[in-house]
């Protein structure tokens, strides 16, 4: 089978650009001192109805170090956040996880009456310090997120009548701040989360029937926009989707128990979301390292698709969204074989055409480098192409980033051909990133025996030529390496006991530093790299991982 990708655009990016700039005009309005009094005063009658709660599983040991003041998120801890909301050394992304509140299920966890003092003092404090509008605390991804988490967990964490009516009370002002705003700047998995608070707050208070329509509508258009026909979401990054499914689960359980109708379209987009997720994942259960992901739990990715009930079996091409997976025995090989995501959805892409990770078994040998998930720092570099098991020309990443996030230029085309025989599975790839800045297309060939046992490869820099290029192996950490005594390979030593041998031709073999966020945090590791110095129109690299046989 063959396909080729093209990058996106047009009037859906067109737009997005003209909602962000009319949020960012109406921002003037929420800042004014007088924008409160725009927004509902009062509880309501009564308290939120229940939702059926949130059921992912949280984290008694991370709840117990936020009850004794240690917040930790997303790879980043502060002991005693001063102040408390708004701590100078806090990353963005953190202060989004703070005042999203999902991590009320990790203090529920704790399943003690300590644990939801924590939780009920800290919502205490929200309502009575943040009533006024700020950029990010009321962003409406993160708005969206808390009303999700408040009115998910309010019943759990045994409220009393009078933190019940300040929730109510604060919930509404809330709602109606992100009625008004929604879709607003945000696009794909975020405007999710977005709409899942508003249609939270539409269910469970009093007089939310207005916002419940509002927020159905747009579920059913950002589904229609977002979900490829092979079940893949928009945004390519396997974080997101797992996000999206995670979200998509909750509306379906908190709808059924308000006795509200489930969606068609809700219902298949779990469907389809659901064995997309398995082409995503290793063998140890984790996710692969593709655009802004890390590997996430295997318990967690487990409980997801236990609730989702999705039981298609898992694909082996994705070829709208731009994954394949090779599997033989237990070595599965997931490759990149997409363009990246149109204009809007592009925040999460990286410069990673044609890169795979390889795992055998629960060990992962060859990765990509993954995204830090709060420092932009971290996350700028590791965005490039040499973050990326693949070809990297003249030093060069095959797309033209950003630093705010999204794609200048990238790979507009990106081909492959899938053939099986006999269990054996190979794939003929090509992207012309390279193309524009120096007249190069990248051709890459990758094939998978059926016993699992051996990945063959050849890298091509086709065009011009004359720039040095190097084939990038990222390893895992916890891969032993070291270079063949001929230095034309290496030999490998995975944490399971296996042993394997990496060998090429056309270019000269070193070892070099590495680094690996795969569970966000920085790990050093290795990298095998396989140069040509001035390749000519057409030179080959070709390159084999095979396993050693026990003698």
């Amino acid at each position: 089978m063959a396909a080729t990708m093209a990058s996106g655009g047009g009037q859906g990016s067109t737009g997005q650009r003209l909602r962000a700039r009319g949020y960012r005009l109406r921002c003037a309005l929420y800042r004014s001192p007088l924008y409160r009094f725009l927004l509902p005063s009062g509880g309501g009658a009564g308290a939120p109805a229940a939702l059926g709660g949130d059921t992912w599983p949280g984290d008694a040991v991370q709840g117990s170090a936020i009850a004794q003041g240690t917040l930790t998120f997303v790879g980043q801890s502060i002991l005693n956040p001063a102040p408390l909301w708004s701590p100078p050394a806090a990353h963005e992304a953190w202060l989004a996880a703070l005042h999203g509140f999902g991590w009320l299920r990790d203090l529920k966890a704790m399943d003690s009456e300590a644990g939801r003092a924590v939780a009920r003092g800290l919502i205490e404090r929200w309502i009575a310090d943040n009533a006024r509008w700020h950029p990010l605390t009321w962003r409406p991804d993160v708005l969206g997120r808390r009303l999700a988490a408040w009115l998910g967990h309010c019943h759990a964490i045994g409220a009393d009548e009078v933190l019940t009516a300040a929730l109510v009370s604060s919930a509404r002002r809330q709602a109606a701040h992100l009625s008004r705003t929604l879709p607003g700047p945000l696009a794909g998995g975020r405007l999710v989360a977005g709409i899942k608070g508003l249609i939270y707050a539409g269910l469970a208070l009093p007089g939310g029937e207005a916002w419940l329509r509002r927020g159905l509508q747009l579920l059913e258009r950002e589904l229609a926009a977002q979900l490829l026909p092979d079940g893949g979401q928009i945004e390519r990054s396997p974080a997101v989707h797992l996000g999206l499914l995670c979200d998509l689960v909750d509306l379906r359980t908190a709808l059924t128990a308000a006795s509200q109708p489930v969606p068609e379209a809700l219902t298949v987009a779990i469907a389809g979301l659901s064995p997309m997720l398995r082409l995503y994942r290793h063998g140890d259960g984790g996710l692969a390292l593709f655009n802004d992901s890390g590997e996430d739990e295997a318990w967690r990715i487990d409980a997801v698709l236990v609730r989702a009930d999705a039981r298609d079996p898992t694909p082996t091409e994705a070829s709208a969204t731009g994954f394949h997976r090779l599997a033989a025995r237990r070595t599965v090989v997931i490759v990149d074989a997409g363009a990246p995501p149109p204009p809007g959805y592009d925040s999460h892409a990286h410069a990673g055409t044609l890169a795979f990770e390889m795992s055998v078994g629960q060990d992962r040998l060859i990765v990509n480098c993954g995204a830090h998930p709060s420092d932009p720092d971290w996350r700028t570099v590791q965005r490039h192409t040499a973050a990326h098991s693949t070809l990297v020309l003249a030093d060069t990443s095959s797309a033209v980033l950003r630093a705010e996030g999204g794609v200048a230029r990238g790979p507009r085309q990106v081909t492959w051909q899938r053939h099986e025989a006999e269990a054996n599975a190979w794939l003929e790839l090509s992207h012309d990133g390279y193309r524009k800045p120096f007249g190069v297309v990248h051709r890459r060939r990758l094939y998978l025996a059926a016993s699992g046992d051996e990945l063959r490869g050849e890298d091509s820099a086709m065009g011009r030529g004359d720039n040095r290029a190097d084939v990038r192996f990222h390893l895992h950490p916890d891969v032993q390496v070291s270079l063949t005594q001929n230095r034309q390979g290496a030999i490998l030593r995975l944490p399971g006991g296996s042993g394997w041998r990496m060998r090429a031709i056309g270019g000269r073999v070193a070892v070099e530093d590495s680094i690996y966020l795969g569970r966000g945090q920085v790990r050093r590791g290795y990298q095998i790299v396989v140069t040509l110095d001035r390749p000519e129109d057409g030179d080959t690299v070709k390159w084999v991982f095979a396993r050693e046989k026990r003698g």
